[in-house]
């Protein structure tokens, strides 16, 4: 972790520095040693083959210090349908949690088909009275966006616990492990900002230029369907923000054609430049590359475009925060957090 390039170095270089109108960010507090961390059943189940992937992620939170307590929906082979519970036993639990003031951050065990069933029952004023840190990607991105939309709250789009700290980080050299511990353990505790995050091998200019704004996005399934709901983000919020997404599953067309919403929404045009994941068991892709669908649907919209970054479905996750600035330069293949996500405990 380093700071990156400042302020007048990227002005220099032509880095457009947006402003967008967004609502007030809202960050908790910093973590300390010895704090509550909950991991809950948010969307999908827990199913038993995977009780080893959780027993060594709660082993990586208390790695990082904190104590960890699972969730009472985090049980094995407990399901209905596809999720953990019923949409109103999930929401009365992650309620329970974020009104708890001894719970001092929340992860998610997994993503899922969930969120969407119980967005009318989060309690968004315990949120607005006591901020604090929800991790997860996948469903959960969806979440972070209607908590940022209705609270300000930085939700931290980051691994899940199950598929995750205890799922791919195994899969990584000690070295890797050992970096992303500390991005996710400096995010939650550290009032500095990260600065530079490490670049990746698979990390591609698609379109070079850079960029400061406020970073948005999650899976872009999520990210379109959010907007279709009374949860959806005003069109003003895009505003010079950093778009980054990510799909897993599914067709080539489909993220076409999701792009293609965004563009008719008019999200595209208000955008200082977007983030690309690597994709994740995408059918149909190459040809057409991800980079060519998307530089096809942006046409003439000169911004800045990063593709094949590590955030996602496809391997262990840089946490990336919603709501706060970051610097982008493509060219460079460089993502930069400028601002702490927590604030003084």
């Amino acid at each position: 972790m380093h700071a990156g390039p400042d302020k007048g170095e990227r002005i220099a270089r032509g880095c457009r520095d947006t402003a967008a109108v967004n609502p007030a960010v809202l960050r908790p507090r910093a973590l300390k040693p010895g704090d509550l961390v909950v991991v809950a059943s948010l969307s999908g189940p827990l199913e038993e083959r995977y009780v080893p992937d959780l027993d060594r992620a709660v082993a990586v939170i208390e790695g990082m210090g904190f104590r960890v307590r699972r969730a009472p929906l985090l049980e094995p082979g407990r399901r209905r349908w596809w999720s953990a519970a019923k949409p109103s036993e999930i929401a009365a639990e992650l309620n329970g949690l974020l009104r708890d003031s001894e719970v001092r951050a929340i992860v998610a065990h997994d993503g899922g088909q969930t969120v969407l069933g119980y967005l009318d029952l989060v309690d968004f004023a315990a949120v607005a009275a006591d901020p604090k840190p929800i991790l997860g990607y996948s469903d959960i991105s969806l979440l972070h966006l209607v908590l940022y939309g209705r609270t300000g709250l930085v939700g931290f789009h980051a691994d899940l616990a199950t598929r995750g700290l205890g799922g791919t980080w195994p899969e990584v050299s000690a070295a890797r492990r050992a970096q992303l511990e500390g991005l996710h353990a400096a995010l939650l505790t550290s009032t500095d900002p990260i600065g530079e995050l490490p670049a990746g091998p698979s990390w591609e200019c698609w379109r070079a230029g850079c960029a400061e704004g406020p970073l948005l996005g999650g899976v872009i399934n999520r990210v379109v369907l959010n907007q279709a709901t009374p949860y959806g983000l005003p069109l003003e919020v895009f505003d010079g923000a950093l778009l980054f997404w990510e799909e897993a599953g599914g067709q080539a067309s489909y993220v076409w054609s999701y792009l293609q919403v965004l563009r008719h929404s008019g999200i595209l045009d208000r955008i200082a430049g977007m983030v690309v994941g690597v994709p994740d068991a995408i059918e149909g892709l190459d040809p057409p590359s991800l980079a060519e669908i998307v530089l096809d649907v942006l046409g003439e919209r000169d911004i800045p475009v990063l593709g094949n970054v590590d955030v996602g479905h496809a391997g262990p996750n840089l946490p990336l925060p919603i709501g706060l600035r970051a610097a982008l330069d493509a060219g460079r293949r460089s993502l930069s957090l400028l601002e702490p996500a927590v604030r003084p405990a």
